[in-house]
């Protein structure tokens, strides 16, 4: 069997590479260890490029259709109220979507493969092996089979296969830190006054996050000085967590939850020969902001195009550019920006916290200066940025 291009992995950054490159007219296989599309507790924000880049295929109407658009988002202290409120409205007249969409990503990954000819994806497959050849082909072993390609792009994450066959490491740190995170149909919004659709909040037991989406809301916590990760995980923790933000509540269920460590790892190269990484198999970053997939789709958009020229002719050292473009994007817009949103967020002195929140409502004050910070945190500057590499 031959294809143009293997892609591993059919979460949201691989399916966006396939529909992109099969559109674009390549012959493309996907494989997914998986049995179907994942439906698990992961990202849910979309920004307002990302809208923009899939609203010609009508995949954004449907994406809005099932989610819910948060126009502002918060920082806010817990105790008194006091509050940061940056309006996305202030990038009208450069999106076609000045807010952020919270809705699930398993959303997009269907749209995603509706739009893909049956059989581009195997699931329930996965790749044992992966490697190339000094002949000019890369190849991935499947079920015993040796399958071979013109490119294979690793699509599978933190673990990835491609990675390790390229020989390359996430270089970073591990934050000490774990994140539980969970979802309830709990109204928040009745029991503290003023919220947002997306909102990091600091309290005086700690920090913790909660995100609207249409039919619940979803809150990040973290364990105690004296939990285990398996006890931080537990109903009766998040409950309690939860109870103590809200002591008023009624009875809290927990619909679903998770707990995971944050990472902050890039690797040096993005592509080596015929293999190339593309999302959380390149580049790990804290959620706080929404960055991770949101970044992984941009990689798709970036690296197709490029495959695309190469594969009718353009010279190969086109490929080089790629990692040129996006991987000081990842470093220094996302991976920075993630850190330093968590950074603010575990800031414990109140004088500290007062001082960042007077100084963000200077900014959301100043239209330059918060149209500016907005462009940053809303990742449009990255994509400016990787545009200008040549």
């Amino acid at each position: 069997m031959t294809n143009s291009v293997v892609i591993i992995g059919a979460g949201p950054v691989g399916l966006t590479m396939a529909w992109r490159l099969i559109g674009l007219g390549v012959s493309v296989h996907v494989f997914e260890a998986d049995d179907a599309i994942s439906d698990q507790l992961r990202a849910s924000t979309f920004h307002p490029p990302t809208l923009d880049m899939f609203k010609e295929s009508g995949i954004t109407a449907e994406l809005v259709a099932q989610g819910r658009i948060t126009p502002t988002w918060q920082i806010r202290q817990h105790e008194d109220g006091d509050l940061v409120e940056f309006d996305l409205n202030v990038l009208a007249d450069e999106t076609d979507h000045p807010y952020r969409l919270q809705c699930r990503q398993a959303r997009l990954s269907e749209a995603l493969l509706r739009r893909l000819p049956s059989g581009t994806v195997s699931f329930s497959t996965p790749v044992s092996a992966v490697g190339q050849d000094a002949n000019g082909s890369a190849w991935v072993e499947v079920g015993g089979e040796r399958i071979s390609a013109d490119y294979v792009i690793g699509c599978d994450g933190a673990r990835s296969l491609v990675r390790n066959a390229m020989g390359v490491s996430l270089e970073g740190q591990t934050y000490p830190e774990s994140t539980v995170l969970a979802t309830t149909k709990l109204p928040f919004e009745n029991y503290l006054s003023g919220l947002s659709g997306v909102n990091y909040v600091w309290h005086n037991e700690g920090t913790y996050s909660l995100l609207r989406l249409p039919d619940l809301w979803r809150i990040s916590l973290h364990p105690g000085a004296d939990e285990t990760p398996e006890d931080a995980l537990t109903d009766r923790s998040i409950i309690a967590k939860t109870r103590a933000i809200i002591p008023d509540a009624p009875e809290i269920e927990v619909e679903e939850k998770r707990i995971y460590r944050v990472h902050r790892r890039i690797v040096s190269d993005y592509r080596k020969g015929r293999l190339l990484l593309a999302g959380d198999a390149a580049h790990l970053n804290s959620p706080k902001g929404g960055m991770g997939m949101n970044g992984g789709i941009h990689d798709a958009f970036n690296l197709s195009e490029k495959l695309v020229a190469v594969l009718d002719g353009a010279p190969d050292d086109l490929l080089d550019l790629y990692t040129r473009q996006r991987r000081p994007i990842a470093a220094e817009e996302i991976l920075a920006q993630a850190d330093a949103n968590r950074k603010r967020m575990a800031v414990k002195d109140p004088a500290e916290r007062k001082a960042y929140l007077r100084e963000l409502q200077q900014t959301v004050a100043d239209r330059d200066a918060a149209r500016a910070f907005l462009m940053r945190s809303s990742m449009f500057t990255g994509l400016k940025r990787a545009e200008a590499i040549t």
